[in-house]
């Protein structure tokens, strides 16, 4: 197998500041090695030295009262010192070494305490172990194949896996689960007879401060044809769980735990047998409660056998509505994994109300990654400042506390978890300017509040600057990639669904415009788009009650048509082509300008990175790559403004004011 693979924001070079220099490293065993061991290579890199004496430039040591996984950081007297509070925070000060670059080197600064805001900063991975027929070897995967699983064996290409533990630790993750949410039969295996390929996995990811998930199928007893129930009020299926939390923990000692999806899309679950999610997750969380683990148990559940024609039904209530309730009936290492919006990873979505409405219940706020629904690494959306919205919401109000806040609780936060748009490409993503998805999402959940341009530039950074010779410039391509990148959630936005009302994507795939494409199908979808308006009304006067679901102010806000936001105006609120939106434009208006600013903005990026050819600031290949991403991302845009623009004017009637060309 080969590692012959894009560094990401890992290469060589970046290392030079530290590899220059005498380190000392007062560290060993375990996450302690892998310090040394990354010290070791830039020394032997670039000329430095790693040794015990006095006369060091960099001091790497554990001690002192940082706290799980935190470090201080400071240089004083010409000497740079990093003390962990244990040997993975003392692997993340390293790293923050290695993004300092020489200024970790210069004038002397004040020491300062870093730690993590979220206890968990998990990625979970939707492999499979066999190619599925429909969702191929990852499901929701743009990237290639899987770098775990192949043909229904382990891949075993671990010197893959340990670069992309790596990866990972540089930004602060510290979980990762390996296999789909959606647990087939080969999976189910993972957790018995298949348990020695999941331990190999987890040997890998130990050193560097991992730990090892897994998803399971709740039926597995039955599925194995161990037994013929999963009632998790049987006895018997209880024992059985707690064997196989046994067996797992015996191979894998730090083991994490389980990721669950029940009663959800056709994934088995406790409603089978008329018991509730608490009695599922916590027949779960005690078999794994000797051992420290815990249950990581999806709240995405929803009807997806809706009828189309009844307008009381919606999607977006049914987390709320099947968890709230049982608010304080989970147990202590139950983690209610809840996604950030009500509906499915949308380009806007207000946030999901279930973050807030279970203050006696562990809560985990789940991101994705992987671009479903943002352009499936075929365009550029960098999804840092949509991130940093969600989680600086505050939904009791200014003043009150953040969905950040609530995640990163001692006592009631679950942490931050997200799909990673990782697989088997070169480039890791399948588009090189997605990884910074992935180096965002990791930052995020290490501090929450970080600025997400500031740390966009810091990827660019570490990836692409120090790949140039001393004697260049930067800045041109630090212009032009912040210029392509730091609006390019809000280009996409503007040229597909308009103000918040989600979808409108080919059903199936998910690529693409098809305005009708969900409209009429059982998925629960919809935007009600007729002669005469657009939008779901989920008022509690005349819709579906959904805005009761929030708190004071925003049950309010959402409620009133003068106070709700324009980007999310359709998602509660149908309205009139004419309503006249907060920015002056009527809505079918609005719907025109966006579409077609969205797609010039799309063409505007592919002609600056084309500036980029020949100018030796990218790598040939990589430039290549991306250009032909953007040729896509260019076409996708044009179609996107002609089909939602056709529709509108069609289903309106409405010109649009400015007289431009619509098919």
């Amino acid at each position: 197998m080969t590692t012959d693979v894009h560094a990401a924001w890992l290469p060589p070079e970046a290392f030079r500041a530290v590899g220059t220099r005498r380190v000392r490293v007062d560290v060993g065993g375990g996450v302690g090695d892998t310090v040394r061991g990354e010290v070791e290579r830039a020394c032997g890199e670039y000329g430095g030295s790693v040794g015990d004496g006095q006369a060091c430039d960099l001091v790497l040591e554990v001690g002192g009262d940082a706290g799980q996984e935190g470090y201080v950081l400071g240089r004083r007297d010409g000497v740079t010192r990093v003390v962990g509070g244990d040997a993975a925070g003392l692997l993340y000060g390293f790293f923050h070494v290695v993004r300092l670059g020489e200024d970790a080197f210069g004038e002397d600064f004040e020491t300062a305490a870093h730690r993590p805001a979220l206890r968990t900063r998990m990625l979970d991975h939707w492999d499979n172990l066999t190619v599925h027929p429909v969702m191929g070897a990852v499901e929701r995967g743009y990237s290639g194949g899987s770098i775990f699983w192949r043909d229904g064996e382990p891949l075993r290409d671990l010197p893959r896996v340990r670069a992309y533990a790596r990866l990972l630790a540089a930004t602060g993750i510290n979980a990762v689960a390996v296999n789909n949410v959606n647990v087939h039969a080969a999976e189910t295996r993972l957790l018995t007879e298949r348990l020695g390929d999941v331990a190999e996995l987890a040997d890998v990811f130990r050193p560097y401060g991992i730990r090892l998930h897994l998803s399971v199928n709740f039926a597995a007893p039955v599925v194995l044809g161990d037994l013929t129930t999963a009632d998790p009020l049987d006895e018997a299926v209880a024992q059985w769980w707690a064997a196989a939390a046994d067996r797992v923990h015996a191979a894998i000692p730090d083991f994490g735990g389980f990721v669950v999806k029940a009663d959800s899309e056709g994934q088995p679950g406790p409603f089978a047998y008329g018991r509730t999610h608490a009695d599922g997750a916590n027949m779960l969380a005690a078999a794994l409660a000797p051992h420290g683990s815990e249950v990581h148990w999806r709240a995405f559940v929803y009807n997806h056998q809706q009828d189309w024609r009844d307008r009381t039904t919606d999607r977006a209530r049914a987390a709320y509505d099947h968890f709230a309730p049982q608010d304080g009936e989970f147990a202590d290492n139950v983690v209610l994994q809840v996604k950030y919006g009500p509906i499915d990873f949308q380009t806007r979505e207000p946030v999901s109300p279930v973050i807030a409405a279970m203050p006696r219940t562990r809560l985990a706020v789940e991101l994705q990654v992987t671009q479903e629904y943002t352009g499936q690494q075929r365009h550029v959306c960098y999804l840092g400042p949509m991130w940093s919205e969600v989680l600086g919401f505050r939904p009791w109000g200014d003043g009150g506390r953040s969905v950040a806040d609530l995640a990163a609780d001692p006592a009631t936060g679950g942490g931050l978890v997200a799909v990673s748009n990782v697989g088997d490409d070169p480039y890791w993503t399948g588009h090189p300017l997605a990884q910074a998805n992935l180096y965002a999402f990791g930052r995020l959940a290490w501090d929450p509040g970080a600025d997400p341009l500031a740390l966009l530039d810091e990827w660019i950074g570490l990836t692409f600057l120090p790949l140039l010779s001393r004697d260049r410039d930067p800045e041109p391509l630090r212009r032009t990639l912040h210029a392509m990148m730091d609006g390019s959630w809000r280009t996409y936005e503007r040229y597909t669904a308009p103000l918040g009302v989600g979808f409108m994507v080919r059903p199936g795939n998910h690529y693409g415009p098809d305005v009708d494409g969900y409209e009429y199908q059982p998925w629960g979808t919809y935007h009600f788009a007729d002669r005469d308006g657009i939008g779901v009304d989920r008022t509690r006067a005349t819709g579906t009650g959904y805005t009761g679901q929030y708190p004071q102010p925003w049950s309010d806000v959402y409620e009133e048509l003068d106070s709700c936001p324009d980007e999310l105006l359709l998602f509660f609120h149908h309205v009139p082509y004419g309503h006249v939106l907060h920015s002056g434009a009527t809505v079918v208006q609005h719907i025109y300008d966006t579409h077609f600013a969205g797609a010039d903005e799309a063409a505007a990026m592919r002609e600056r990175w084309t500036e980029l050819a020949g100018t030796g600031l990218v790598d040939a290949a990589l430039h290549a790559r991306v250009l032909e991403r953007l040729d896509e991302q260019v076409r996708c845009a044009g179609e996107w403004r002609d089909q939602v623009n056709a529709y509108f004017l069609r289903k309106s009637g409405v010109p649009d004011a400015r007289g431009r060309r619509i098919p």
